[in-house]
């Protein structure tokens, strides 16, 4: 048998490790596109993670708190900036300005409206 033919024993095998070989690449491709995050895309987005947090008010430790009830207590004044807070990760609880996670929220939390108070109201006369 002529071994520059294409069915010789010694091109079948290298046409099978060429074939091989490019399995493993499409493999390895595959799994690193379904790690790609692609922004604007709806599937591809990682799923934030919903915080719960503790706080301290008054010497009682208060929560868990989703992040709602969080801006509801920032919002009326339960909690400030010396409050303390802790949340899963933390070794020991901290003021909440030492908690980059929940001053995140402070900083993206609109203040309270304002309602206007009688001495703004026009006076009728």
């Amino acid at each position: 048998m002529n071994d520059n033919n294409f069915f010789s024993v010694d091109r079948l095998v290298e046409f099978g490790m060429g074939i091989a070989m490019a399995q493993q690449m499409v493999n390895m491709m595959n799994q690193s596109m379904q790690q790609m995050y692609v922004p604007g895309s709806i599937q591809s987005m990682p799923q934030p993670k919903a915080n719960i947090y503790y706080v301290g008010i008054n010497g009682q430790q208060v929560g868990p708190l989703n992040e709602s009830e969080l801006i509801t207590m920032i919002n009326n004044r339960s909690v400030n900036k010396d409050t303390l807070a802790w949340m899963p990760g933390m070794p020991a609880w901290k003021p909440i300005e030492q908690v980059p996670e929940i001053l995140k929220i402070i900083a993206l939390t609109p203040p309270p409206l304002a309602q206007p108070n009688d001495q703004d109201l026009p006076q009728n006369t």
